[in-house]
């Protein structure tokens, strides 16, 4: 597979309700400054910002809200289409077929396609008003690999990061709009949640004044590929080699260990009570890895 050249982009949020050109503009001008780019990533609900007390965000929120059909998606569509690249613009605010908010990461491809929709599976409670998604998604980028799609607080969940893995995705996108001093934390959960599931991780949060910003991309074995030292504006630029996750896999991580390796295929299930549920020795390889086995 080949390198990924990703341009992930920490910035301010955009208004609710604010001008597309504006966002448009901005893309272009990332890459204009970053022509190498293939894959973009803004922050969680980048287009969605806003400066209110809770109650009234919540009520903005919900009138900002459409559906994937509706105007908004179909100029980010066109958007990407022009840029002629993969393109997740953070996450917006979606309004469901039965009235539902969800707080809905997207990726749109370089031919204008909505290639991908993630509904938030973990909303920030008690804190954001949305409606709780039920589906983990992957997106193929064909001659990269695959990517899997989380939000922000989803990442201190490990099993949607494994589910995503288990999927086939060699690297995770978790846009994020930290406003709180956690980010600490979540700089240590990228690096753990790369390193067991022997993933790409990009997470990518929101600028000051409203962000903590430090965004960051580490590789499969956990080392950090670019950070961002503070909340300031900045776009970490990074070529994802995407066959390391492959390597890594079948070599183990440092050269030693094999995870996803762990089970022979006649080893008794493991119960997980938690879940109602087992790990099945037969069907922990990832969908994704067979093809990279020695």
């Amino acid at each position: 597979m080949s390198n990924l050249a990703v341009a992930a982009v920490q910035a301010p949020g955009r208004p609710i309700g604010g001008p597309f050109r504006g966002f448009a503009d901005e893309a272009a001008r990332v890459l204009a400054e970053y022509p190498e780019t293939q894959l973009m990533v803004f922050p969680e609900l980048h287009l969605f910002s806003d400066g209110v007390p809770d109650r009234q965000r919540t009520e903005a929120l919900q009138e900002a809200a459409q559906p994937l059909d509706g105007p908004l998606v179909n100029e980010l569509r066109q958007l990407a289409g022009d840029l002629k690249l993969w393109l997740v613009p953070g996450s917006i605010c979606e309004r469901g077929p039965h009235g539902q908010l969800f707080n809905t990461s997207l990726v749109l491809s370089p031919e204008g396609a909505l290639a991908a929709s993630y509904r938030k599976i973990f909303p920030w409670r008690p804190f954001e008003p949305y409606d709780p998604g039920d589906t983990f998604v992957t997106v193929d980028l064909p001659g990269f690999g695959r990517a899997g799609l989380s939000i922000c607080y989803d990442a201190w969940f490990p099993e949607v990061t494994r589910q995503l893995a288990w999927m086939g995705a060699d690297v995770i996108i978790n846009v994020v709009k930290t406003t709180t001093p956690d980010r600490a934390q979540e700089l240590i959960l990228a690096r753990a949640n790369a390193i067991v599931n022997q993933v790409f991780m990009i997470s990518v949060n929101c600028a000051g004044p409203t962000g903590q910003g430090r965004s960051i991309i580490v590789d499969p074995e956990g080392a950090v590929l670019s950070e961002a030292p503070d909340d300031s504006p900045c776009v970490l630029s990074a070529a994802l080699d995407m066959g390391h996750p492959g390597r890594v896999r079948s070599e183990g991580t440092a050269g030693l260990n094999r995870m996803w390796s762990q089970f022979r295929t006649d080893d008794p299930p493991i119960e997980l009570p938690i879940y109602g549920g087992r790990i099945t020795p037969a069907t922990w390889t990832p969908e994704a890895h067979t093809k990279h086995q020695p």
